[in-house]
């Protein structure tokens, strides 16, 4: 079960308009701040959710909620020159700030897309991902089954995204981290309520069950868990298509 936030949250009806705005005001100091509050370590991260995506080259793929480009741009290095990867996100001014990153892969594009209704034909790609970006839309079950609609069979969804750690010790530790996260984020980015907010949603968010068992709703089959991070980082990856 979600547990109940410890900061106030915006509500079903208001958060699509509410994280919009967040990720707009936050944009200029979004990669200075996920590089200070990870410890440098959210490029690990990426590398080994890119692994599980089993992506090739020539492969096609999309990343949702892109931001800034970050795991689109690792993918690329999968997919090749060959390949091709589409990076998503409805806040405009995050993408505006990816594209200097995104210009040095050629075959990395950014463009605006709601991960509710992406606008790609069923099957379209090899891989889809989300990088710390599922729990910011509105209807998790919407986005999912959306990521799966576009996934070609036999691909697979990739989820990258914090999630509450089950040791007890390291809990305690990151329940103070979390604590901090406003303070460090508001002095950085003069937008403490932004930072507020993150680890607030991440209470708030699915446990590793529930949003395993959202993926098996959204279409998809084989649902692996990987812990990272003792814990406080976890993979989700699910398959597209029939079981075998």
């Amino acid at each position: 079960m979600t547990r109940p936030a410890t900061e106030p949250l915006p509500t079903a009806e208001t958060k699509h308009e509410f994280v919009e705005a967040m990720f707009d005001a936050i944009a200029p100091r979004y990669d200075l701040l996920n590089s200070v509050l990870s410890l440098r370590l959210d490029s690990s991260w990426r590398r080994v959710a890119a692994h599980q995506t089993n992506l090739k080259a020539g492969d096609r793929a999309l990343d949702t909620c892109t931001g800034t480009g970050d795991f689109a741009c690792e993918l690329a290095r999968w997919v090749g020159p060959s390949g091709e990867v589409i990076g998503t996100d409805f806040s405009r001014e995050m993408l505006r700030w990816g594209e200097p990153k995104v210009s040095k892969f050629p075959n990395v594009t950014l463009q605006w897309a709601d991960t509710q209704a992406l606008p790609f034909p069923d099957g379209h790609f090899a891989a889809v991902t989300v990088a710390f970006g599922i729990r910011n839309v509105a209807d998790t079950q919407r986005g999912l089954s959306e990521m799966a609609r576009v996934t070609k069979p036999g691909g697979c969804v990739v989820i990258l995204e914090f999630n509450r750690p089950k040791n007890p010790v390291v809990a305690w530790g990151y329940g103070i981290y979390q604590k901090l996260m406003p303070l460090i984020g508001g002095l950085i980015s003069g937008k403490r309520s932004a930072y507020a907010y993150l680890p607030a949603s991440i209470d708030a968010f699915h446990s590793r069950e529930e949003l395993a068992g959202l993926m098996e709703t959204a279409g998809l089959h084989s649902i692996r868990v990987t812990d990272l991070n003792f814990g406080t980082v976890v993979i989700h990856q699910g398959l597209k298509g029939n079981k075998k």
